[in-house]
């Protein structure tokens, strides 16, 4: 029995009819052919999925990154607070004294004290109040605002006994007690000085009820601060020389004017001379 042939131009067909004709090629062969066709679909099927999922990949990969965003800088420090204090000494006075502010401020850039106006920063100040006052300081800076105060209490001079003639008495008073001077930069006695006290004590000596004032001065040169140590340092001595001449301490009181109250406003040595004194006043 002869193998069929299979016609070359029709595939799965077979050529073994007597007359040459065409048959369908059935059997284990077309088996053959529908297993292997099938395994070609699975192996198609299979590459386009995995075709896919690579270029989910890298669509996935080709994906931009983010970048990071720079955090915000930080905000700048704030602005320190102003601090402030203001001292008054003596915080106690009499009618007609005189007391001394001093005060310092940090990190302000404007100072004022009540009743006085802007001043500076830090510095001192003399100030005759006729009544109590309290002296109130505000600072102000790019942190904020500050404030201090001091209290000064003003009282009635103590009475003195005075004669029926006020103006007679206080004319042979300026008569009788005179001033004394000193040298540049100094607080000592000196003998023209001595002389003039030893006059001052005899008279006061013959009216024990009268009380007085010394006020000490200075020319115009120095600071405030200084001046104000200085002129204290010379009522002192007055009062020193005074008491060892026989005059009771508590008939004698002292202030220190500086270099606030000049009896003369020239600047050359003969005009500090006469500002540089020790003056007595009868204390009312």
């Amino acid at each position: 029995m002869s193998t069929p042939e299979l016609d070359p131009c029709r595939p799965g067909m077979r050529s073994d009819g007597p007359n040459g004709d065409v048959f369908p090629l059935i059997g284990k062969r077309s088996g053959f052919l529908a297993e292997g066709e099938l395994k070609l679909n699975r192996r198609h099927r299979f590459l386009v999925a995995a075709s896919l999922m690579i270029a989910l990949f890298a669509v996935a990969g080709c994906k931009k990154k983010e970048v990071a965003t720079a955090p915000p800088p930080p905000p700048p420090p704030a602005a320190p607070a102003p601090t402030a204090q203001i001292a008054a000494t003596p915080t106690q006075i009499s009618a007609g004294d005189q007391v001394v502010l001093s005060w310092k401020t940090t990190d302000a850039t404007n100072v004022s004290i009540d009743g006085i106006g802007d001043v500076p920063t830090a510095g001192v100040k003399t100030v005759t109040p006729t009544s109590s006052t309290t002296y109130h300081l505000v600072a102000r800076g790019d942190g904020g605002t500050a404030d201090a105060s001091a209290h000064v209490t003003v009282s009635s001079p103590p009475a003195v006994s005075v004669p029926t003639n006020t103006e007679s008495e206080i004319d042979i008073f300026n008569a009788n007690v005179q001033p004394i001077f000193f040298d540049y930069d100094s607080y000592d006695i000196r003998s023209d000085a001595q002389a003039t006290l030893s006059k001052d004590a005899a008279f006061l000596n013959q009216h024990p009820d009268i009380r007085i004032v010394i006020g000490g001065y200075c020319d115009e040169r120095g600071s405030d601060e200084y001046n104000l140590a200085l002129g204290e340092n010379r009522a002192n001595a007055g009062k020193s020389a005074l008491v060892n001449a026989g005059i009771a301490a508590n008939r004698i009181r002292v202030i220190s004017y500086g270099k606030e109250k000049p009896f003369c406003t020239e600047s050359n040595e003969e005009c500090w001379q006469k500002n540089r004194r020790d003056g007595f006043s009868m204390d009312r």
